[in-house]
């Protein structure tokens, strides 16, 4: 019977097929094919979460361990992604949560060594033509969105980078969707109140920027 079982399926698996058969047979050809898939929206939410790249992809690594290691925790009923996006936040809380612990042990300056977030500044002679008009509004905005709090960060980055719908994120963080919208507003309010200074200081092409109304192509890191 287990011969049966294991033979592989004409036909691509889904998601949830692939990981249930990682949960009920170790499957590395189809826990193989799941890293491949998701590799790359996993390591842009850890780096934009982190707002670094080295931690992100490390996180990127962790967060296939993990959930190998959870494999037997899957349920059939969930969405994978659902099941991974959560895996990953939460390392992603577990890591800020110990940045902030060493920034309180070593102080603000010494912690800040090794451990600030690589940061590409923005040129200081550009012209105000469309592409930099574009990176110097996204590099603003990146900017505040990691000043922000982890549980508004993380819904700022599900749903204008990720393009999730609200109760997609619900069900990933665990809260009900009228929460998910009301960290949402909280969200847009902080980065507005954090922007608008810097726009209003800012070149005539940037001062115009509507806080509270950014476009999509504004959340680019």
């Amino acid at each position: 019977m287990n011969g049966i079982l294991t033979f592989p399926l004409l036909g691509a698996r889904t998601d949830e097929e692939a990981m249930w058969r990682v949960k009920l047979y170790d499957d590395h050809r189809e826990f193989d094919r799941l890293v491949k898939r998701w590799q790359e929206p996993i390591r842009r939410l850890c780096e934009r979460m982190l707002g670094d790249a080295h931690r992100g992809e490390d996180l990127k690594q962790d967060t296939f361990l993990r959930l190998f290691e959870k494999r037997k925790a899957y349920q059939p009923k969930s969405r994978f992604s659902t099941f991974l996006w959560r895996i990953a936040l939460n390392l992603c809380y577990d890591e800020l949560r110990r940045l902030k612990r060493r920034r309180e042990v070593l102080g603000p300056a010494e912690a800040e060594t090794g451990d600030e977030a690589t940061v590409e500044p923005i040129a200081e002679t550009a012209g105000p033509d469309a592409l930099t008009v574009k990176l110097e509004e996204g590099e603003m905005v990146r900017r505040a969105v990691m000043q922000l709090p982890e549980i508004y960060r993380a819904v700022i980055i599900l749903r204008h980078y990720e393009d999730m719908k609200l109760a997609q994120i619900a069900d990933i963080l665990e809260i009900p969707e009228g929460t998910v919208n009301s960290r949402m507003a909280e969200a847009l309010v902080r980065l507005s109140r954090m922007l608008e200074p810097k726009l209003k200081s800012a070149p005539a092409h940037l001062s115009a920027i509507d806080p509270l109304n950014m476009p999509k192509e504004s959340f680019v890191l």
